[in-house]
């Protein structure tokens, strides 16, 4: 009974840590298309940060986001949780002090549709500096070298809303099949039967969490979709 205690206060421990430590990701990615100035942008992903606090008024959060220095900061999707009492607020606040560290882009999950007032959560981020990607994309510019950054609305929006491929065919007709491109999308699922399609040079998503469930040492254990080992 004992060793039962222990393994379960082990485990409880666990999984309290794994909710709430920070751990940054480091990784480089190469592209003989990717115009010379880009070279060395430094870009901060966060994604599904579920309402969650790290440290008072996030502030672990942003200095761990200083730290990494970024160009660009991309937040893509679940910034809020549709269980959350207060989701404006948080997106408020989260976007005001992310646009102050560096130009932040933002896409929607599937959680901000389950919240509902959508329109409103927008324009509160936006009044706070964050630049809403709905189905749009946006030139980047560094030294007279330009990139084009897209961001899609989750699948979870409105029913008329542009369809992933129709953006891309907008944006390939608007600025030509040879230019360096990013997609911001928030379902990592939906990447090999249809992100990958698009004709995007990187495409950069949240949604799986690195899976459900996670056991100490290892990727994912149980996916978004309820497969093993994702």
């Amino acid at each position: 009974a004992v060793m039962r205690c222990g393994l379960l206060a082990l485990l409880v421990l666990f999984v309290y840590w794994d909710n709430t430590a920070l751990r940054t990701d480091s990784l480089t990615y190469t592209s003989t298309a990717l115009p010379a100035e880009f070279d060395g942008l430094r870009i901060v992903q966060l994604s599904d940060l579920h309402n969650r606090e790290f440290g008072k008024n996030n502030q672990r959060l942003y200095a761990a986001v200083k730290q990494a220095a970024p160009d660009l900061i991309f937040l893509t999707g679940d910034l809020v949780d549709e269980y959350a009492e207060a989701p404006i607020p948080y997106a408020k606040a989260v976007g005001k002090a992310l646009s102050a560290i560096a130009p932040t882009y933002y896409v929607t999950g599937n959680h901000e549709w389950a919240i509902g007032d959508v329109p409103q959560l927008k324009e509160r981020l936006r009044e706070n500096g964050v630049t809403v990607l709905s189905n749009q994309f946006v030139p980047l510019e560094r030294n007279g070298d330009v990139i084009i950054l897209a961001g899609i609305d989750d699948p979870n929006g409105y029913a008329d809303q542009e369809t992933p491929e129709e953006l891309a065919a907008e944006l390939t007709a608007a600025c030509g099949e040879d230019t360096f491109w990013i997609l911001l999308a928030h379902r990592n699922d939906h990447f090999p039967g249809q992100y990958s399609l698009l004709g995007a040079d990187l495409v950069l998503s949240g949604h799986g969490h690195g899976g459900m469930i996670r056991l100490p040492g290892t990727d994912g254990l149980i996916s978004t979709d309820r497969t093993l080992f994702p």
